[in-house]
């Protein structure tokens, strides 16, 4: 689950899909992912790392797209078993703050958020329940934010006075507005990246919050009409106050890192740097070195924890310190609770256990009549996910023969116990009236009833297909049945060796790093040079050649 486009969240997941053996879904809110691709294509451009040291390129990112699923605010999904729904985070558009739900234990992780509505988005949702565990950020551990009316007039008062004095500086559009004597002087916007973000802000108008809904119906307020888009230094006129919106914000490259070099010497300008920067970039060293710039760093991210009272708190994505500060100061709120806080290091695993009572849904003949209470109810205990269910020995031996029809019950000495033989290949035994056994001699029949008994007792509640014998009208030709039986085995060996094509005299042409195998589809016979090849493609034509065969169904 990814929970905002955020550098921080978001830059190793090309590396996750592309690089490693992971194979799950991922889900993204639908902002989230129109964002995701353009900041990171944007972060593989600036990047000052050579080609050989990247983790992943921009063929990467867009491959990654294909395997990224989208989830809507409020929206359950559920994956094996596992079920999860997402909030509104506040923060920047489309962050959400996931709640997932693994056998009745509830576990909330909020990512980045924001409690206090900003001026388009709105704060995060208050949850009507706490849940079993929350894992939270803790970047700023336990800073408190000013109000935003304190933020913001320390903010235009550097403006103004910045301004007056012919220096250049950062400056809100809302403010210029109001402030006729200042229109004379220009304001450039200088970042492609979030002029191309832009459009995606303006398509999910209907995720801001009420006062930019309202101005919506009437105006643009994402038309910024006393602002002018910069595309380079080289197309700057450098010349008498100005106010420039740069990108990145750490300084670390780009037109910022360029405009402050050129602007830092000068007193009368004002370096203005709004929020979080990371360790090791220019913005960074320039927080530490105050005397150097006058600096604004008085946003913070707030914390407000009293909604929630969760027993188990684990903080993440913060620095050592202020992770460390923020844990001392839970300690103190809960103290009068059983609260367990936990500020795991970098890939350290966290193991909690709980208890909870589970329940079993009779079905089939054991659901014919309800028992009374303290009555022991006795069968097969059927497991999917997190679901239980109970079913009488006799139904899942009943079930089976209405299915393969050639099911054999087994003399008990023979068995030693209840035991039945399905298609004379797979031999199910009950084993202490609770659990069955299944033995077999693998083949690729033998493992196709396997499958099918093994699903059969995985979904024994729903309804049971049965297999039919079409009549001989209805029977495809033999032609018909080979052409679909060769395309079975090209898509097959194309899945397991990659190129495969159509030779001369109906033989297949097999590649793998650069070793070339020729396979007769008549024989089965292989001509490789390559021992290895030879005896892989060998085998595998064998053995998908068996699978595609029908199973010889017994009618008698």
């Amino acid at each position: 689950m990814q929970l905002c486009f955020h550098l921080d969240h978001a830059a190793s997941l090309p590396y996750f899909l592309e690089k490693t053996t992971f194979k799950g879904p991922v889900f993204m809110t639908l902002a989230t992912k129109a964002i995701y691709t353009l900041l990171l294509s944007d972060y593989v451009k600036v990047s000052k790392v050579s080609v050989e040291d990247m983790l992943y390129d921009e063929q990467d990112i867009l491959r990654s797209m294909d395997k990224i699923e989208v989830i809507d605010f409020h929206q359950t999904l559920e994956v094996n078993g596992i079920r999860f729904w997402c909030y509104t985070a506040g923060h920047v558009l489309g962050a959400a703050m996931f709640m997932v739900d693994i056998a009745g234990v509830r576990v909330l992780y909020t990512g980045d958020y924001s409690r206090e509505e900003d001026r388009h988005l709105r704060a995060a949702e208050i949850l009507q329940f706490s849940p079993d565990i929350c894992i939270i950020e803790s970047t700023y551990g336990v800073q408190l934010h000013q109000p935003r009316n304190v933020r913001e007039k320390r903010f235009t008062d550097v403006i103004h006075s910045t301004i007056s004095q012919g220096g250049c500086v950062l400056i809100p559009d809302e403010y210029w507005s109001n402030h006729p004597e200042l229109h004379n002087i220009p304001i450039y916007y200088a970042s492609p990246l979030a002029k191309r973000c832009m459009a995606v802000y303006q398509t999910y108008i209907n995720s801001m919050n009420e006062r930019i809904c309202n101005q919506f119906a009437n105006s643009n307020p994402f038309d910024f009409k006393h602002i002018s888009t910069l595309k380079s230094i080289e197309n700057f006129n450098d010349v008498g106050p100005s106010v420039v919106m740069a990108s990145p914000n750490g300084l670390q490259s780009g037109l910022s890192k360029q405009l402050f070099e050129t602007w830092c010497s000068d007193k009368k300008n004002a370096c203005v740097i709004p929020g979080y920067v990371v360790e090791g970039t220019l913005a960074k060293t320039i927080i530490n070195e105050p005397k150097e710039v006058t600096l604004m760093n008085g946003l913070t991210a707030p914390l407000n924890m009293q909604e929630l009272m969760p027993p188990n708190i684990i903080l993440v994505h913060g620095e050592a310190n202020e992770m460390w500060k923020l844990k001392q100061k839970l300690i103190t709120r809960f103290a009068d609770r059983n609260t367990k806080i936990i500020s795991p290091k970098n890939c350290q695993s966290v193991e909690m256990y709980f208890y909870s009572d589970k329940m079993a849904k009779t079905i089939g003949r054991l659901a014919e009549n309800t028992p009374e209470v303290g009555e022991t109810v006795s069968g097969l205990l059927v497991k999917k996910a997190f679901t239980y269910q109970i079913m009488a020995p006799d139904d899942l031996h009943h079930k089976l023969k209405q299915i393969f029809k050639s099911v054999e019950s087994l003399p008990d000495e023979e068995s030693e116990g209840p035991a039945f033989r399905v298609h004379e290949r797979l031999t199910v035994k009950y084993e202490l009236e609770k659990h069955i056994s299944l033995h077999w001699r693998s083949d690729p029949i033998s493992d196709m009833v396997l499958d099918f008994v093994v699903a059969l007792v995985l979904n024994v509640s729903r309804e049971i297909p049965k297999v039919v014998v079409e009549s001989e009208e209805a029977t495809k030709t033999e032609e018909e049945n080979n052409k679909k039986a060769e395309k079975v085995i090209h898509a097959l060996l194309v899945s397991l060796f990659g190129d495969v094509k159509f030779g001369e005299n109906g033989k297949l042409v097999i590649s793998v790093d650069g070793n070339v195998a020729h396979l007769h589809k008549q024989s089965g016979n292989v001509e490789s040079e390559n021992e290895g090849l030879r005896e892989s493609v060998r085998v595998a034509f064998q053995r998908i050649q068996n699978a595609v065969k029908p199973i010889p169904l017994s009618v008698s």
